[in-house]
């Protein structure tokens, strides 16, 4: 308690001390020495510090000797450097356009490397120490109309992908250890507001953002627990492009196997203090397996009123729908016998997301800024299907199980940070609050007999179906956070934090207990009324460190972690599975120590190690009961201990091998991960390995470009993972437990593009390998859940 107090002591304390040096320099052209005139100097908070005049010359003051400078213009590769200001500074851009036997070649704007590291600050929040990764979108010839993870998310170590179909609709990764099931294991953010279902309930992301709207995708580890939440696995956040200076009109179409075709438009400018992004993207196709065909469309709108140079207000407006078939799970037999077969001909899925936000960003002066994000989500899931614990059951065409989520949730998260000096040491402080509530509701009853997707109950036809139950979940949250960072030396910052959570959990409803005679008559029917409040609250605290040279970090950091229980452990009805009524709140922290950089522009480099202490883990594991069968149970098993070395390696060989005129790229992304159950009150756990765990992570590739042309060529493997804490190897009747085997992939594609128009083809699993990454306990199962068989995709993109 003493070292929370202190803590909250530290991050609040102002004092300031300032002291100035002049900045000089000038900033030319590459190619040609011309000065680069009316150009913005920024550091790398992205705050504008001057701009060079006709000369190109520039000045301007600055508290430190040594700092990070950013420049970017449209017309040349993007400059970013740490630079000594001692000295009149000389800076060179490269121009992106260069003229060869007269004819204008648009050089790519690809980066040297494609995954970067977060700023230690961004806008409002602290990244310093951290374990920190960004994908940029742009940067990516990996066929983005059909979200392929594999690829999108193919230089970030250790992350686990559930792959169950072929246009990426839902996004399924987790990592160390966690269950991929849509992400639910990170928070999972766009633009920096939460779009899971329920951040306390039901944290599964039903809504991805299209690949074309990104610019990036920012991933912290579990140390993003004190300024996000509690999610063991970090934060994901997917940051939508910015509204652009002039008018633009992007339109991407792609057409692929099995009858895919995507549609992406978007529109984007300015107009006076207004600034605008909107786009629409559909989707739809047959599926590779019968039975999983699927319509989406999702459309999102920014705009952005630039009060002053400081201020701005932003309202963004998401909406998404999709209806899925669903094909159904497999045993292994089935899958052996043919991977892609299907027996359920009458599943179905259906999603509405409606998420607003409307954020107010003031920058006060260049050392204190701050935010308030006023967010709100109202949607509805409904799953509808034959779902038999027997798997391989020939479906009797009766009635179908309908399960209806219905949520409602609104928030405001508020931060401030200020740049400031306590007894001349530089200082950075973060401060900040979020408040949380939902009013969400599960339904589960009997859906009609018939094969199309109506999602009403049918009570009065089958008022003796024995799964029926529903509930509300009143939830509150209110959080109270605060970091710093200390810079003790020009290059060594360490970074404490703290979070205060309040957590308050609801369940109020019922379920019916019904028992039927052979001949399917009622013997026994009572409705069971349940109200359950749970209420805790705690502190979260973790400390990070980092030393920085001009092209290396050494970094490391260590936080708590909390998940609570969500509704969908304790309340959904399952045939392939049941529940412990005990189950509770899983907790623990996590540790990362690396070191990562680069060496000039030939090689780039992150290597890190990490452990994971978590308690109360909640997984499943086979029970005997007391009719002398066995089953599935979902509760808490036990402490588990994962230990971790993942790296990434990533050489520019073009400037070696080939000069300016080509450029190829290796990467190497490996994770070994060792785990282990370490205590556990049930039999025959401890020593066992923890589920979803590859002990080998490997992506590997090539990225080849010449000229306008460039082509990818990357493989994959993963070892085998178990599913269950009792680590089964053989499966049951269900398919739910059992190993999932190792599989290996290889990806191929190519991209030509010009200034105005790109072409792309690709092929994903060229060798047409036959793997699944997924036993399903529920939907879309349950079972073994396919991965996709070899296609194609071919992509079209305009650019006015």
């Amino acid at each position: 308690m003493r070292f929370n107090i202190f803590l909250y002591f530290v991050l609040t304390s102002n004092i300031l001390i300032s002291q100035s040096f002049e900045v000089q320099g000038y900033l030319i052209d590459s190619e040609t020495n011309d000065p680069i005139t009316n150009v913005n100097v920024l550091n790398i908070d992205a705050e504008i510090l001057c701009k060079t005049n006709k000369l190109g010359y520039f000045n301007f003051s600055s508290k430190k000797k040594i700092l990070e400078l950013l420049i970017i213009h449209e017309n040349y590769y993007n400059f970013r450097k740490i630079v000594d200001i001692r000295d009149t500074l000389k800076l060179t851009l490269r121009p992106l356009s260069v003229e060869i036997d007269e004819i204008k070649i648009i050089e790519s704007k690809y980066q040297d490397f494609k995954k970067i590291s977060l700023n230690d600050i961004e806008e409002t929040s602290i990244y310093a120490g951290k374990k920190s990764e960004v994908i940029l979108i742009d940067d990516i010839s990996a066929g983005l109309a059909i979200n392929n993870p594999r690829l999108i998310y193919n230089q970030i170590s250790g992350l686990n992908i559930y792959e169950t179909d072929d246009a990426g609709i839902q996004l399924n990764i987790g990592g160390r250890g966690l269950d991929p099931s849509r992400s639910s294991n990170f928070n999972t953010r766009q633009n920096g507001y939460d779009i899971s279902a329920d951040v306390l309930g039901y944290p599964e992301s039903y809504y991805t953002p299209p690949s074309e709207s990104l610019e990036r995708i920012e991933i912290i580890r579990g140390a993003a627990s004190l300024q996000y939440g509690t999610q063991f696995g970090g934060l994901i956040n997917f940051k939508i492009k910015r509204p652009s200076s002039s008018t633009k009109i992007n339109i991407i179409n792609t057409i692929g196997s099995n009858n895919l075709f995507t549609n992406y438009t978007s529109l984007s400018g300015t107009l006076n203090k207004f600034r605008y992004y909107t786009f629409f993207n559909s989707k739809n196709g047959d599926g590779f397996r019968d039975n999983s065909s699927f319509n989406s469309k999702n459309i999102y709108t920014n705009l952005v009123f630039d009060i002053n140079e400081k201020i701005n207000i932003s309202t963004e407006v998401t909406y998404f729908t999709y209806l899925a078939q669903q094909a159904g799970g497999l045993t292994d037999r089935m899958f052996n016998e043919d991977p892609i077969q299907s027996n359920r001909t009458r599943n179905w899925f259906h999603v509405d997301w409606l998420l607003l936000n409307t954020k107010l960003n003031h920058k006060i002066n260049i050392n204190n800024h701050y935010t308030i994000s006023i967010f709100g989500l109202k949607a509805q899931r409904e799953a509808l299907g034959f779902r038999t614990n027997r798997v391989d059951q020939i479906d009797a065409l009766s009635e179908r199980d309908l399960i209806i989520g219905d949520f409602n949730n609104f928030g405001i998260e508020t931060k401030f940070i200020s740049k400031n000096h306590i007894y001349q040491i530089e200082s950075i402080s973060l401060i900040g609050g979020k408040y949380y509530q939902s009013l969400n509701n599960s339904s589960q009853g009997p859906g009609s007999s018939a094969a199309d997707p109506n999602f009403n109950f049918q009570y009065e036809d089958y008022p003796y179906y024995i799964y029926q139950s529903n509930y509300t979940y009143p939830n509150q949250n209110i959080a109270l956070f605060g970091e710093n960072v200390f810079y003790l030396k020009e290059n060594f910052s360490v970074t404490p934090g703290i979070r205060y959570e309040y957590i308050s959990t609801q369940s109020r409803g019922s379920f019916r207990n019904i028992n039927l005679d052979a001949a399917a008559n009622p013997i026994y029917d009572t409705i069971i009324f349940q109200d359950q409040v749970k209420d805790r609250s705690f502190f979260l605290t973790g400390i990070g460190l980092s030393y920085k040279t001009a092209e290396h970090e050494i970094f490391a950091n260590i936080s708590q972690n909390y998940r609570s229980v969500t509704f969908s452990d304790i309340s959904i009805i399952s045939p392939s599975y049941m529940v412990d009524p005990n189950i509770t709140d899983e907790t623990g922290n996590s540790f990362d120590i690396g070191i990562r950089g680069k060496f000039n522009n030939d090689i780039s480099y992150d290597l890190s190690s990490f452990q994971m202490l978590y308690n109360n883990r909640i997984g499943f594991v086979q029970r005997e009961l007391e009719n002398g069968i066995v089953k599935s149970v979902r509760s808490n098993i036990g402490e588990a201990k994962i230990l971790g070395l993942e790296s990434l390696l990533d050489f520019h060989l073009s400037s070696s091998l080939f000069g300016n005129l080509y450029r190829l790229n290796y990467f190497i992304n490996t994770s070994f991960i060792h785990s282990e159950y370490i205590h556990s009150e049930e039999n025959g756990i401890i020593g066992n390995e923890v589920e979803f765990v590859p002990n080998i992570n490997l992506k590997t590739g090539f990225i080849f470009q010449y000229n306008n042309f460039t082509s990818n060529f990357q493989f994959t493997h993963i070892s085998s993972q178990y599913t269950d804490a009792t680590n089964a190897f053989e499966s049951n009747l269900s398919g739910v437990i059992g190993i999932i085997p190792s599989y290996s992939i290889i990806d191929f594609s190519s991209k030509y593009h010009q200034s105005k128009f790109s072409l792309e083809f690709g092929i994903n699993n060229l060798l047409n390998t036959n793997y699944f990454t997924r036993r399903a306990a529920g939907y879309p199962g349950p079972g073994i859940i396919p991965s996709p068989i070899r296609n194609y995709y071919l992509t079209f993109q305009i650019n006015i």
